[in-house]
């Protein structure tokens, strides 16, 4: 008798706690059903953890992430939707927790984890996700695709995003820069390459995401293409419709510079790199434009000027390296120390530097996405339902966990930055001076050859630049820089070369 009651208790108990469960996820799922994600996320957390039923834990599993994502704590719902992707498709949620890590790669704007994550898990199971989901998945692959070199693999994810979705316009440009890429195999392909910007530049749908910083990167991806295929007015073209003061203004005036110098327009070159050196661009880190800037004078045959220009590079930049070498060529070469340096906007760090390191776009995505980590552990921390039922314990782990990742990612991108800007500085701190030798060398040439430059610049006129329409006004430079002036700035040069020309 003892025996058969024993047998029938341990019979019921599993049964009494599958009902408890049962009751429980019910009540968690009348909560989220009902807005109310707090109390949701605490009791999905408490079925999870100590279901016995494999069903109702992958469900609560599923809505906990869920009740994150709608309560506005991306990350947290990143983590839990991650763990049901590796989980793989035996999960019941598998593909519904693939649509959401794509909607918090687009709330986060994450360049790294998610697309990553979504890239080593691939399936072909996903060709039956929502068609937007699914475009932004081949978006966000072809783009770690053409940073990891598998163009071929890049093109064809990038190809496969339709005209209908909001990332249309970002994959074609992306498409254009895999497709113009010099290590693309069989060499740059120009031709395709410039369509695919100019689709991007044809684009009128609203429902485009980034379509005005999209389009402006498509104006500089063409005039880069139209410049390596010679076309060099068709590349002053594109740049110049950059809107100005724009985010890439700066860089399409350095790069008209050598566009417009290339095609013979010196006078033009050196306007663009006016309006560069103005002092709104105080904080901009272009040390190549002063070397141009001494090119064109010194091909002008205008030594002083070609050496006042090397003198400005010398003042601004070989500043800069002194301050940089230690900190690259130092024996700390732990990431988070160079995340530090530029995350607290280290005075070790000269200000233009520092500024061309952070304005990158993956690191401002890494800032973005630590900064939301800090929100979320905030909110959290202050939960006093979450704290009790050791919820809040758990996420903050895992939150700084992903901390520490993001921080190791941000430093290897600040160190490889900076690194590239002390190369740049010590590069063309070189070429400058090979620009002094030639320079002094030409200057004696003239002299040994009994050239008086200044009765050579004497004798020609200098004439005001060619006026564009008749509706355009002139006014001559007089040392002060008004906002409306800066980018239509043009010169007129003397030549002090031997029967150089008006």
């Amino acid at each position: 008798m003892t025996r058969s009651l024993a047998l029938t208790l341990a019979l019921l108990l599993p049964l009494a706690s599958f009902g408890q469960d049962a009751a429980l996820y019910t009540k968690a799922l009348s909560a989220y059903n009902g807005g109310d994600f707090d109390q949701a996320a605490q009791l999905f957390y408490e079925v999870n953890n100590s279901s016995t039923d494999p069903d109702v834990r992958a469900k609560s599993e599923y809505y906990l992430a869920s009740s994150f994502a709608k309560k506005g704590l991306p990350v947290a719902a990143f983590i839990y939707f991650a763990t049901i992707l590796k989980a793989g498709k035996s999960h019941p949620f598998y593909l519904k927790s693939v649509e959401g890590l794509v909607n918090a790669q687009e709330i986060l704007e994450d360049q790294f984890l998610i697309p990553n994550l979504l890239n080593n898990n691939y399936s072909d199971e996903w060709a039956t996700l929502p068609s937007e989901v699914l475009s932004r998945i081949n978006y966000l692959i072809g783009t770690i695709s053409y940073r990891k070199s598998k163009y071929d693999e890049a093109k064809s994810f990038l190809e496969a995003v339709p005209a209908e979705s909001a990332v249309y316009a970002k994959s074609q440009y992306m498409l254009g820069i895999v497709l113009v890429d010099p290590r693309y195999p069989g060499g740059s392909q120009t031709l395709p390459g410039v369509e695919a910007f100019e689709r991007v530049l044809n684009i009128t749908a609203k429902n485009q995401k980034d379509l005005v910083h999209t389009q402006q990167l498509a104006l500089l991806g063409l005039g880069r293409t139209q410049y390596g295929a010679g076309e060099y007015q068709k590349a002053t073209d594109a740049y110049e419709k950059v809107p100005r003061f724009s985010l890439y203004w700066d860089q399409a005036l350095f790069e008209n510079g050598f566009a417009r110098f290339q095609n013979d327009d010196l006078g033009g070159a050196l306007g663009s790199l006016q309006a560069l050196h103005a002092p709104q661009f105080a904080g901009a880190f272009q040390p190549e434009s002063w070397i141009l800037k001494s090119t064109t004078y010194y091909f002008s045959c205008l030594y002083e000027e070609a050496k006042t220009a090397l003198a400005a590079y010398d003042e601004l930049y070989a500043p800069m390296a002194e301050k940089l070498k230690p900190i690259v060529e130092g024996t700390d070469t732990d990431p988070v120390m160079f995340f530090k340096l530029v995350d607290a906007r280290s005075e070790k760090v000269p200000t233009p530097i520092l500024n061309w390191v952070r304005s990158n776009e993956r690191m401002l995505g890494v800032f973005n996405n630590l900064k939301q980590i800090d929100a979320e552990k905030k909110l959290i921390e202050d939960n006093q339902g979450w704290r009790a039922a050791k919820l809040s314990n758990e996420l903050v782990t895992y939150l700084d966990q992903n901390r520490a990742t993001l921080e190791q990612i941000a430093g290897q991108l600040a160190k490889n930055r900076l690194s590239e800007a002390y190369r740049n500085v010590k590069g063309y701190g070189d070429q400058a001076e090979i620009i002094r030798f030639e320079t002094s060398k030409a200057e004696k040439e003239l002299a040994e050859a009994g050239v008086d430059q200044s009765k050579v610049l004497r004798a020609q006129t200098l004439y005001r630049p060619k006026m564009p329409a008749e509706n355009w006004n002139y006014w001559k430079f007089q040392g002060e820089f008004w906002r409306d002036e800066i980018g239509y700035y043009q010169y007129t040069l003397k030549s002090g070369c031997p029967g150089g020309k008006e």
